[in-house]
């Protein structure tokens, strides 16, 4: 409570998170993808790893490297909606999988 001339206690900062913006991610063959940020926040692991404390260089500078994911299939992800009508080939399905599965982590 505060008394009569005390000025109320400073309140925590909200943490927001920085949505704007775009994000480079980045091939395993080295090809960029530049996707806006808030559509890379709807990952776990890309928000983790653009919002971390501790100076790390996806945070810095705005850009992820996948050295797992081929440029097919990261053009895929980045490409994707959230439609019944999504055409995969089936030979990249594993793939994909794997990496809608590492990027939701």
């Amino acid at each position: 409570m505060v008394g009569k001339g005390e000025a109320p206690a400073p309140r925590e900062p909200e943490e927001e998170e920085d949505t704007g913006g775009v994000v480079k991610l980045i091939s395993a063959e080295g090809f960029e993808f530049v996707v806006d940020k808030k559509a890379a926040m709807v990952s776990n692991t890309l928000r983790n790893m653009l919002t971390s404390p501790g100076g790390f260089s996806e945070t810095r500078q705005g850009e992820v490297r996948f050295p797992e994911i081929s440029t097919h299939i990261l053009e895929k992800i980045c490409h994707g909606k959230e439609t019944a009508e999504f055409p995969i080939e089936p030979e990249i399905t594993l793939d994909l999988m794997m990496a809608a599965n590492y990027l939701d982590t």
